[in-house]
C-alpha cells in the first residue's frame, strides 16, 4: 500500500534559484527510506512541506488516510516551567484527556446508574486501553532508558538543558507519540553511541513508516532499505542501503560516462565526414545533399549529458616532523566538577603515529579530557607532559571565533597573516568562492564554520591533531573529504567521535571513558565492539552458580569417564529445560520492559552455562572414544 506519494514537487525561495524541480517519489507502508543529498539541496525543506509547514509552488503531496505524522527537526518551545517529565508526558495529551473524562464519569456513576453514562465510560475505557493508557509509565521508562535520559534529568526544567539534551528529550517525546510515519532529520546528532544503537533497534522494530535524513553512514547502512537522493532538484532512487548506494552510484556514473564518450566519438566521426562531403559536394549536388542529410541526422542525435563530478576540497594538513618516543604522557590525572568526578588516576602514554578514538556516553567528560590535555581546563591532580617537538592543532566541537563580525576573507587575512591572493586560494580550496568569501563568520551554518576552521588549521605545521566531533554538521561529501585529508596525514591523531564509520576507519586504539575510568583497548573499533559484546554476555547472575571447572580425568579410568559423560548429559538436559522455561517467561513478559531486561540477562547466562557444559561433554566424550 502506498503510504506517501509526492509528484512533481517544485519549490523556489529566490527568483531564478530553484531548490526542488519536479521531485517525485512514492513510499510504501512499513518502509524505512533514507533521504540524502548535499547540504542545501532541499532535504529539510521537503520535510517541512510534508508536515504542512511550507506549501510547494507546484506539485502534490498525498498521504494514506488517517495517518499520524511526527517530525523531529527543530526543537519546539514549551511553557517556561515545564520539566523534562512534562515534555515527555505531553506525548499522551489525548490519553490524559480521556482519563480526566473517565474520572468525571466515575464520579457521576457513583450517584447515578444512567445507561448512557455507563456506555460512554465503556467506550472511553476501551479507547484508553487500546491507545496504551495502561502502559504509559512502562513506555516512558523504556524510551528514557534507551536514549540515556536518567531520572535526575527528568526532574530538571527543559529550558535548562543543553542543546544535545533537548534533542534527545524531543526525540523521546516523538517516539512516545505513537505516530504512523516518522520523519527524522539528523536523528543521531547529539546522541552517544549507546543511544544511537538503541535507536537503530527501535526503528528496525517500528511497524510504521520511517523517512530519515542522515549523514551517519553506519546508521544508514544498518537501518534504511532504500535511498532517495535529491540531486539538481530531482529524486534519484537506489533500492538498498548506503553501501549499495555507493556501488550503484559509481556504476551509474561509469555507464553514463561510457555512453557519453561513445556518443562523442560517433559525433566527432560524423562531423568529420559531413565536412569532407560538403567540400567534395561543391561541384556535386548529390554529395552535397547527402552531406546535409547527415548533418540533420547529426543534429537529431540524442546526446547523453556528461556526468558531473562533485566539487571537492583540495588541501591537506601541514606536517611537522616528530622526533622522540612519546608524544605525551599522563600520570595520575584527576578532574571533578563539584561532587561529580569525571575521571581519576589516569595513566596513559602516546607514541608517534598512533590514531586514538575516545569513546563514551554523553556527559562522561570526553571534551573536558581534551581541554585538560590542551591546558584550557586545569586538572585537580596529576601531570601531563608533551614531547619537546610536539606541535598541536585542535578542532573543537563548538566553533567560536573571536571576531564573528568579520568576513571569511578578513578572518583569513588577520588571523593567518596571509596575502589577499593566498586567502582567496585557500578559501577556494575549501569551496568558499565568489561572494561567499564576503559572508560574515557569524552567519555561517555549523558545517560552514567547521570548514572554515579546518581551512585555518590546514596550513599549520603540526604532528598532533586533536579533533572533537569533526564530522558534526558536515554532509557526506564533506566527511569523505576530511577522511581523505586524514588518510594522508601521518602524524598522531586523537579524536572524539560518535560517527562509527569514521571511528572504524581510523582508530587503531580506543580509550573508553566510563564511570570515571579510562580503559585502554589497543585495537580498532571492530575488535573493541567484539570485546564489549563478549564481556556483556559473560557475567552470571548471583542466583546462578557458576560452572565449576572440572578436574581432568585420567584417560585410563574408563568407568570414571563414562560416569562423567552421563553426569554432564543430565546437567545439559536440566540446563536446556531452564532455557526453554526462560523463553516462555520472555514471551509472557513482552509488555514489561524491566522484566524483559532481567529475563534476557538470565537467559544469556543460562545459555553461556549450557555452552560450557557442552564443551565439557565433548571433551569427556572424545577421551572416552
Amino acid at each position: 500500500m502506498i503510504e506517501l506519494s509526492v509528484q512533481n514537487l517544485k519549490k523556489s525561495f529566490e527568483v531564478g534559484e530553484i531548490l526542488l524541480d519536479g521531485l517525485s517519489f512514492e513510499i510504501q507502508t512499513g518502509e524505512c527510506v533514507g533521504i540524502m543529498g548535499r547540504n542545501g539541496c532541499g532535504k529539510t525543506t521537503l520535510f517541512r512541506m510534508l508536515t504542512g509547514e511550507l506549501e510547494p509552488d507546484e506539485g502534490t503531496i498525498v498521504f494514506a488516510p488517517n495517518r499520524k505524522i511526527g517530525l523531529i527537526s527543530q526543537i519546539p518551545s514549551f511553557p517556561p516551567g515545564w520539566t523534562v517529565e512534562n515534555v515527555l508526558r505531553s506525548a499522551y495529551r489525548e490519553l490524559f484527556s480521556m482519563k480526566q473524562k473517565m474520572e468525571e464519569l466515575e464520579r457521576r456513576m457513583s450517584v447515578s446508574s444512567d445507561r448512557a453514562i455507563l456506555s460512554e465510560y465503556d467506550r472511553l475505557t476501551n479507547a484508553y486501553e487500546v491507545g496504551g493508557g495502561y502502559e504509559m509509565d512502562t513506555n516512558v521508562d523504556k524510551i528514557c532508558n534507551g536514549l540515556g535520559i536518567p531520572a535526575s534529568m527528568r526532574e530538571q526544567l527543559f529550558s535548562q538543558l543543553s542543546g544535545g539534551e533537548k534533542t534527545r528529550v524531543n526525540l523521546a517525546r516523538l517516539l512516545l507519540e505513537n505516530t504512523d510515519i516518522l520523519l527524522l532529520d539528523e536523528p543521531t546528532n547529539h546522541l552517544d553511541l549507546r543511544s544511537v544503537e538503541w535507536l537503530e533497534g527501535y526503528i528496525k522494530q517500528f511497524k510504521g513508516t520511517t523517512l530519515t535524513i542522515s549523514h551517519d553512514r553506519y546508521f544508514l547502512d544498518r537501518v534504511v532499505e532504500r535511498i532517495i537522493e535529491i540531486h539538481d532538484g530531482r529524486a534519484e532512487h537506489y533500492n538498498g542501503n548506503y553501501s549499495f548506494y555507493l556501488e550503484e552510484k559509481q556504476a551509474r556514473f561509469n555507464l553514463q560516462m561510457k555512453q557519453y564518450q561513445q556518443e562523442q566519438a560517433k559525433i566527432g566521426q560524423l562531423s568529420y565526414t559531413v565536412e569532407r562531403m560538403k567540400g567534395w559536394g561543391i561541384n556535386n549536388r548529390v554529395l552535397y545533399r547527402r552531406a546535409m542529410a547527415m548533418q540533420h541526422r547529426l543534429e537529431r542525435i540524442r546526446k547523453t549529458e556528461r556526468p558531473k563530478t562533485e566539487k571537492t576540497m583540495k588541501a591537506r594538513f601541514g606536517e611537522k616532523e616528530f622526533f622522540g618516543d612519546a608524544v605525551f604522557s599522563v600520570k595520575g590525572m584527576e578532574k571533578s566538577f563539584g561532587e561529580k568526578k569525571l575521571f581519576s588516576d589516569v595513566e596513559l602514554l602516546v607514541e608517534g603515529g598512533e590514531r586514538i578514538a575516545i569513546l563514551g556516553d554523553n556527559g562522561t567528560g570526553k571534551t573536558t579530557f581534551l581541554r585538560c590535555l590542551l591546558g584550557e581546563e586545569p586538572v585537580d591532580a596529576g601531570r601531563i607532559r608533551f614531547g619537546p617537538t610536539v606541535k598541536t592543532a585542535y578542532l573543537p566541537q563548538i566553533m567560536r571565533f573571536e571576531h564573528p563580525e568579520r568576513t571569511l576573507y578578513d578572518t583569513m587575512l588577520y588571523e593567518k597573516n596571509c596575502t589577499p591572493q593566498q586567502a582567496r586560494d585557500r578559501l577556494g580550496a575549501f569551496l568558499f568562492s565568489g561572494e561567499d568569501v564576503f559572508k560574515t563568520v557569524g552567519t555561517l551554518s555549523g558545517g560552514e564554520q567547521s570548514r572554515l576552521r579546518l581551512c585555518m588549521l590546514m596550513d599549520e605545521k603540526i604532528n598532533l591533531l586533536i579533533l572533537d566531533e569533526p564530522t558534526n554538521h558536515l554532509d557526506i561529501a564533506s566527511r569523505e573529504w576530511v577522511e581523505c585529508a586524514i588518510e594522508e596525514y601521518e602524524g598522531t591523531l586523537l579524536f572524539v567521535s560518535h560517527d562509527r564509520y569514521f571511528v572504524d576507519k581510523f582508530a587503531t586504539r580506543i580509550w573508553e571513558l566510563e564511570d570515571g575510568v579510562i580503559r585502554d583497548y589497543p585495537c580498532g573499533y571492530a575488535k573493541y565492539r567484539s570485546l564489549k559484546e563478549n564481556a556483556a554476555i559473560r557475567p552470571i547472575p548471583q542466583t546462578e552458580k557458576p560452572v565449576k571447572k572440572e578436574k581432568p580425568v585420567q584417560k585410563t579410568d574408563t568407568k570414571a569417564l563414562e560416569k562423567e559423560v552421563r553426569r554432564l548429559e543430565r546437567e545439559i538436559d536440566k540446563q536446556e529445560q531452564l532455557v526453554a522455561q526462560l523463553d516462555q517467561q520472555l514471551l509472557a513478559a513482552a509488555t514489561d520492559y524491566q522484566e524483559l531486561l532481567r529475563l534476557t540477562g538470565e537467559k544469556e547466562a543460562a545459555e553461556e552455562k549450557l555452552a560450557g557444559l557442552m564443551d565439557l561433554w565433548e571433551q569427556a566424550a572424545a577421551k572416552l572414544e
